[in-house]
């Protein structure tokens, strides 16, 4: 069942006539509806049906949060034994999931507090990332990640490990924290607990204009494994 980890649809193809493409959006829209997820569909215009996707979901209330890229890294390409996941002094990392929903109810503020900073988001869409949040915190196979630091929350990500794959997401840093290498840290982290959890590959997306975090994920092992497409988001 994919249903728990739709956060991005991606590989879209809909039908071109308009009746049957409104009908096909209207049923993906109830689906994410019934997740507790904001829709969200990351646009391929090469690969993605019909050609003019981008153009129709634009008409239908999305919105275009930037260009985004697919990153992925294969494991057996990785130094697993070289990477440093020890956190230094001042600085805890806390692994949330549901095999322990108190712990999870603790941080989910934290986790959204974070989330909200770091990528800058708008606070009428609080309620949004807060049922994200909660709803993933509530699936066995997706694990939280919380840093703090002198016990302040600045960082946080995500991470979906399935079938030999693990998609890490929602990795952000409070600005008050960037450039302390806790982002290199947090990801690394993420990376080391995919590898050890059986992946083959990892993958991940990264906004175009955001080259420091694209050349972290460079130096971590990771490729770019698309061209820059759009982020469609239905916002409101």
């Amino acid at each position: 069942d994919p249903e728990p980890f739709w956060n991005r649809l991606e590989a879209v193809r809909w039908p071109t006539e308009p009746g049957a493409f409104d009908r096909r959006l209207v049923e993906v829209l109830a689906r994410f509806a019934t997740i507790g997820r904001q829709p969200h569909l990351w646009v391929t215009p090469a690969a993605d049906e019909p050609a003019d996707l981008a153009a129709r979901l634009a008409a239908n209330g999305f919105q275009d949060m930037g260009s985004g890229h697919l990153m992925a890294a294969w494991v057996p390409a990785l130094d697993r034994p070289g990477m440093a996941t020890t956190p230094p002094m001042g600085i805890e990392i806390l692994r949330v999931g549901l095999t322990d929903p108190d712990v999870a109810a603790a941080a989910a503020p934290d986790i959204v507090a974070v989330l909200m900073e770091a990528f800058s988001v708008e606070p009428e869409r609080r309620a949004g990332v807060t049922a994200e949040t909660v709803a993933s915190l509530a699936d066995s196979r997706f694990t939280h990640y919380l840093v703090r630091r002198h016990g302040r929350p600045v960082a946080a990500a995500r991470r979906a490990t399935f079938d030999g794959i693990s998609y890490l997401s929602s990795i952000g840093v409070a600005p008050a924290a960037r450039g302390s290498g806790i982002g290199a840290l947090l990801t690394t982290c993420v990376m080391a607990d995919a590898i050890d959890a059986g992946s083959h590959w990892l993958h991940l997306g990264v906004f175009a204009d955001n080259l420091v975090a694209k050349r972290l994920y460079e130096r971590l092992g990771f490729i770019d494994a698309s061209r820059p497409s759009p982020d469609m988001l239905l916002v409101g």
